[in-house]
């Protein structure tokens, strides 16, 4: 009997954790559960008879992490255990006299680890191949925070079998979920189930890990399911607790058990457990499970509820006054201002005065540049706004702040009146600080991007947080930065900001650029204040070209008034060489000169 025909007329009960039991019982902590498939094959194939024997109908192949930069192994050794772990699953389950389904179990990959996109999906595709070779028939993709790779590969695996004529694998997915519900990229379980709702080829589709039964039973009821998939449900027994750098779960059988009843009550089709749960606890829900009676006989049949494909429409209330302005196509002038290394606030806000009568429409400040701590972006962006009463628009960098820190800042700053943003990947450590100072980089910018655009549709609909990105209009292959451009503007954003620019073959990259992506583009401008200043930028900042025309417009016994002049003269002829391209200028001052906006603003109407 296949997958699909026993879960018509039964609740699938699967096994609980492996790699928290196996370290249970090889008392190893550090190792991969996985390198036990060539390792340790008898206590792999043992930890599944002890599932089986307990009343699972599904185990899951050891092969969660069984990706090549999690094991730190090379492509064969990879595939070895992946076989292996397939083999050995699979040779106990024929063991069985009852109906026993091997999972091939595929868990997320840590993008701090490898960084692009394309090199995640190729090893995931590597992941499928082999257990496509193996002849796996299911397929577990488990833990996820989003949909996006699942359903590549789902694409990718009905091309595959299509092309050698088999039957597509019956595909689950699991998402990973915290107690209130989101995901780790801040994604709602409804969106999920809706997600997954409009992949045809995904027959299952739940979650698993993140939190404990009772949690899990809280967020399942408050859900919609989708029409037509199998629901599933496997949570972890507890929340650990760190003792001795060993992940600790309670010893709760009974209750998880009894949670477990509860969610199956809600049609829940496929039921086990996670982390911390082990052949005890499976035991004890399979008693549970029997008592609760047959599937058909619950409280909710199987697709009773649904989950719309479509997205409620929503009214976005639009109460931003530089928004209003850029989409207006008025010209808009952002001014980034350096938030200061200590704690004097004085300068920055009699700063931000003198911009703001000078016309500008929005203020922004830098992230720790350069990775030199700075006054928060975020703190400095609320004060300035209490105090001077202008828009504001703090960088967000990717580098210094996990998940966890990301998302509290954001919640943070929207809650203090915070609604614009510029994203950016950050500059990375210096090389003699990376000793001392860690990169996090759990996001890059546009997936930072992504996140706030579920921030946006699941907290903000009403007022959202409007966010922009940089644009590199000095990258050698504009069509490399195009198609970035092309990924932030389908991850939300609004608007893009440049490198200062001060050559004409700039100015025609950006008017390509231009006409190729639909967007708001706000182009850098820098008023050069003296021949120094000028060699330096050229010399020492990447991504900004420098002609040295513009070099040698300055001389060395110029005065400072000369200097800013011949600065402000330069900035303004590129100003208005840019004016029928551009939606707007952004201002970088060097050492903070306020007053070089309100003079390239006067030399650009006299020209």
């Amino acid at each position: 009997m296949g997958i699909e025909e026993y879960l018509k007329q039964n609740r699938l009960l699967t096994d609980g954790a492996f790699g928290t039991y196996y370290a249970q019982l090889s008392k190893e902590q550090e190792t991969a559960a996985e390198w036990a498939n060539l390792k340790n094959p008898a206590l792999v194939k043992q930890i599944h008879r002890e599932y089986i024997h307990a009343g699972a109908r599904l185990i899951r192949t050891n092969t969660f992490a069984a990706n090549k930069q999690m094991l730190l192994c090379d492509r064969e050794q990879q595939r070895q255990i992946l076989c292996e772990g397939f083999r050995l699953a699979k040779e106990v389950a024929e063991e069985s006299e009852e109906s026993v389904y091997v999972a091939a179990d595929i868990g997320p990959i840590a993008e701090s680890l490898y960084g692009d996109h394309a090199e995640i999906l190729e090893e995931y595709i590597f992941l499928c191949d082999t257990f496509l070779e193996c002849g796996a028939e299911i397929f577990l993709f488990e833990t996820f925070s989003e949909i996006n790779y699942i359903s590549a590969l789902v694409s990718y695996l009905k091309e595959k079998v299509e092309e050698t004529q088999r039957k597509m694998p019956f595909v689950m997915a699991q998402f990973c979920l915290n107690r209130y519900g989101y995901s780790r990229m801040g994604i709602y379980a409804n969106r999920l189930l809706q997600q997954a709702a409009e992949v045809k080829e995904i027959k299952a589709v739940g979650f698993n890990c993140g939190v404990g039964s009772g949690h899990m039973l809280e967020i399942l009821k408050k859900l919609d399911r989708p029409t037509g998939k199998y629901f599933m449900a496997m949570p972890n027994s507890s929340y650990p607790q760190l003792i001795k750098d060993r992940a600790v779960y309670l010893d709760n059988s009974q209750y998880f058990a009894s949670r477990l009843m509860d969610i199956a009550k809600l049609g829940v089709d496929v039921i086990g457990g996670c982390c911390g749960t082990n052949p005890e606890y499976i035991k004890k829900a399979s008693l549970f499970l029997k008592d609760l009676g047959q599937k058909n006989e619950i409280q909710k049949e199987r697709g009773s509820l649904v989950v719309n494909s479509q997205e409620p429409q929503r009214e976005i209330v639009r109460d931003n006054a530089f928004i209003k302005k850029l989409e207006s196509g008025q010209k808009v002038i952002a001014v980034e201002l350096d938030p200061p290394f200590d704690a004097n606030d004085k300068k920055i806000l009699e700063r931000a005065n003198i911009v703001k009568a000078a016309g500008a429409d929005l203020l922004t400040f830098a992230d720790s540049p350069m990775a030199r701590a700075r006054m928060d972006s975020v703190l400095t962006s609320v004060r300035v706004r209490t105090e001077v009463d202008i828009p504001v628009m703090p960088h967000i960098s990717c580098r210094d702040r996990n998940m966890i820190a990301m998302r509290a800042q954001l919640l943070g700053a929207y809650a203090n009146g915070i609604r614009n943003l510029l994203i950016v990947t950050g500059d990375p450590i210096p090389g003699s600080d990376r000793a001392q100072i860690s990169s996090v980089f759990d996001f890059n910018s546009i997936r930072l991007m992504e996140f706030v655009r579920e921030l946006n549709r699941e907290h903000w609909h009403q007022e959202r947080m409007y966010y922009g990105g940089a644009l590199n209009y000095a990258r050698a292959n504009l069509d490399v930065e195009v198609e970035r451009m092309r990924k932030k503007i389908a991850a939300g954003a609004s608007y893009f900001l440049t490198q200062p620019i001060f050559s004409d073959e700039d100015i025609e990259r950006i008017y390509k650029m231009q006409r190729q992506v639909d967007t708001k583009i706000l182009c850098g401008i820098m008023p050069l204040v003296n021949k120094g200043n000028a060699f330096f930028i050229q010399n020492e900042i990447t991504g900004i070209h420098v002609p040295d025309e513009v070099v040698h417009a300055f001389s060395e016994n110029m005065t400072r008034e000369e200097g800013e002049a011949v600065g402000a003269t330069i900035a303004a002829k590129v100003m208005k060489k840019l004016s029928d391209i551009v939606d707007g200028y952004y201002f970088m001052l060097p050492f903070n000169r306020a007053h070089l906006v309100s003079m390239c603003l006067e030399i650009m109407k006299q020209i």
